[in-house]
């Protein structure tokens, strides 16, 4: 099982990669730093990884962690996006499905900001 630790300002949380082609392919990239987007309740930004579909999803779970193919793009989701229907949590387009953060420290996602830099390291 391979985890990862996001970073951003005071924010710490840990999640846990899947075990996808998708996952393999960021954990090999890794450490990797951006600077955040946000729309909505999502958390994107982009990283050095072109990935083909594997099993999109139009449709994804709190927490859930997806690569976005359009904007090669790592994706965090922890609540609704502009594009959510009434309790799910939509992304602009099918991502693949990669991971998942501690949804007991979900909540801490909300006080990353726009243009905020953040990191994804591997925890080994």
């Amino acid at each position: 099982m391979k985890k990862i630790k996001i970073k951003s300002g005071d924010v710490e949380v840990e999640a846990i990669l899947n075990d996808t082609k998708t996952a393999e392919s960021i954990w090999n990239k890794l450490p990797i730093t951006g600077r955040v987007n946000t729309w909505g309740d999502e958390i994107y930004f982009s990283i050095p990884v072109k990935i083909e579909a594997e099993n999109p999803k139009a449709v994804v779970d709190l927490g859930d962690l997806g690569y976005w193919r359009e904007g090669s793009a790592f994706c965090i989701f922890f609540g609704e996006t502009p594009v959510s229907c009434k309790g799910e949590i939509r992304p602009a387009s099918a991502v693949n499905i990669f991971g998942k953060v501690d949804l007991n420290r979900i909540n801490e996602f909300k006080k990353i900001k726009d243009g905020d830099k953040i990191e994804v390291l591997k925890v080994e």
